[in-house]
């Protein structure tokens, strides 16, 4: 009988790590990824707030109560996080197509005055 060769086992933090750059590299990506973290963030406050009030009462579950308002916490910072990297990006898009711009419009401006 031949053997193949040996079957490589997924590694959980390199593969964590690229996709993560993925996300934040990739514009839709990131953007696709803030709306899904906001969704689930918002269905995690109207669930705490008005579907599970016995699930989550804090004075008989108290660490499923600071669990659950936690990963809501968590998920919503995470998103907040995400939108204020896009904003950056794109003011640091927009410096450079302005100073393009202007380099663009002085060259044209000393070939026109030659």
């Amino acid at each position: 009988m031949e053997t193949g060769p040996p079957e490589k086992r997924l590694e959980v933090a390199p593969f964590a790590v690229h996709a993560t750059r993925g996300v934040l590299r990739d514009p839709k990506a990131r953007r696709k990824t803030m709306a899904l973290l906001l969704a689930g963030a918002l269905l995690l406050i109207i669930l705490g707030l008005l579907g599970a009030k016995t699930w989550l009462e804090p004075h008989e579950h108290s660490v499923r109560f600071i669990l659950f308002w936690f990963a809501c916490g968590w998920i919503t910072l995470t998103a907040l996080l995400l939108a204020l990297l896009d904003v950056l990006v794109l003011r640091t898009a927009a410096r450079q197509a302005r100073k393009a711009l202007r380099e663009e419009i002085s060259r044209g401006a000393n070939a026109e005055g030659n």
